[in-house]
């Protein structure tokens, strides 16, 4: 069996980092993998930590670069790469300009595909954007899905998608994970060694396009006010790339003391990052899932989330990008302790750790059973 994964961000990385070691230990699958470089220093960054080495690097990255620019890019330079290659299967994760244009160009090569983290919705082709459209487009062109949820499962049956080609595997980002907390991590040799030790930490992420202009300067001003209530907080926000997000937030928040901005962080430090802090503010979606592991309260800047199972469990809350209820959903956690304790309780409904497992198994038409939630 011949298998070709091509993704290009650094959650795509991520997550497909424990398939492409799963699929590497299997002699009769042949793995190659294909970079498009659509975030290249963070997607590096990942490339470095778990040892992954791809066969194509397409090194596609431009600044600023458009969607229909990056699009049209990916489209062009696979064509070939399918054509020599012509994978038995072509293997894409999530919701990302690579995953849909990569699908796309699998269906113009007639190449079957995998989408891993199949079915994720919020029905809004706008929250977010563009990936709930990137995500549709690659379920519309899927030969199999790998659901991470029960609940994913549900989304695509109710879109009439063949039932036998759904399979429920958990979230392979839980199994990345666990890889990660497996290695060792100095502190001290970290971007994270002026965390004072005593310092009631909340991580804070924000780089989605829906954010850009409002949302980011709301965000910047509720921390701001939060810090300003809160001696005993310190805020670390590693700050994306993106222009949109870096000058606003270097401008609102680059010399208020107990706030460290950062580079983006290496996933390993972002891990422990995680388990150091006591409240997640973010409109990412792997700390929606990895958060929980911890038993860390998640607050989501967003309108609407298309992670919806640990929201019902109660680890996560959905408050928007209105700087005054960010000031106030925050401060009800460091102040109630019973409300922060009613939202910090280890409960993951994404994963077991073996999804990546249940994946490879499946591709090779093995007897495995779904993940429960």
């Amino acid at each position: 069996m011949k298998v070709l994964l091509v993704f290009g961000t650094r959650p795509e990385a991520i997550k497909l980092a424990p398939v492409i070691a799963e699929l590497r230990q299997h002699g009769e699958i042949g793995c190659k993998l294909c970079v498009t470089g659509q975030q290249r220093e963070m997607l590096d960054q990942v490339l470095d930590l778990f040892e992954i080495v791809p066969d194509y690097d397409l090194n596609l990255m431009q600044d600023n670069q458009s969607l229909n620019g990056l699009t049209a890019r990916i489209l062009e330079k696979l064509e070939p790469i399918l054509a020599v290659e012509q994978p038995d299967w072509l293997l894409v994760q999530g919701d990302t300009t690579t995953a849909m244009a990569a699908s796309l160009a699998a269906f113009y090569q007639r190449t079957p595909l995998a989408h891993i983290e199949a079915g994720l919705r919020t029905r809004n082709k706008f929250q977010p954007f563009p990936e709930e459209i990137n995500r549709r487009i690659a379920d519309l062109l899927a030969d199999i899905y790998f659901a991470p949820t029960p609940t994913a499962k549900k989304n695509l049956l109710a879109e009439n998608l063949p039932a036998q080609k759904i399979f429920v595997s958990g979230n392979t980002g839980i199994d990345a994970l666990r890889l990660i907390q497996k290695k060792a991590f100095v502190w001290q040799d970290s971007p994270l060694q002026c965390v004072p030790q005593n310092a009631r930490v909340i991580l804070v992420t924000a780089h989605r396009r829906e954010n850009f202009g409002d949302g980011i300067e709301n965000l910047c001003q509720a921390l701001g006010e939060i810090v300003a209530c809160r001696r005993d907080v310190f805020i670390v926000y590693p700050v994306h790339l993106n222009p949109n997000v870096r000058l606003p937030v270097q401008r609102q928040l680059g010399k208020i003391p107990n706030i460290l901005l950062t580079e983006p962080l290496d996933y390993a430090a972002l891990v422990h990052l995680i388990e150091r802090a006591e409240i997640i503010l973010t409109d990412s979606g792997g700390l929606q899932e990895e958060a929980p592991s911890w038993g860390k309260p998640v607050l989501v800047v967003r309108a609407v989330t298309e992670r919806p199972e640990a929201v019902e469990a109660g680890t996560v809350k959905i408050i928007g990008t209105d700087a005054r209820r960010i000031v106030a959903e925050t401060l009800r956690l460091l102040n109630d302790r019973a409300e922060y304790q009613r939202m910090a309780r280890a409960v993951n409904p994404y994963g077991d750790g073996h999804a990546s497992e249940r994946i490879v198994n499946y591709l090779l038409g093995k007897p495995v059973t779904e993940f429960a939630g």
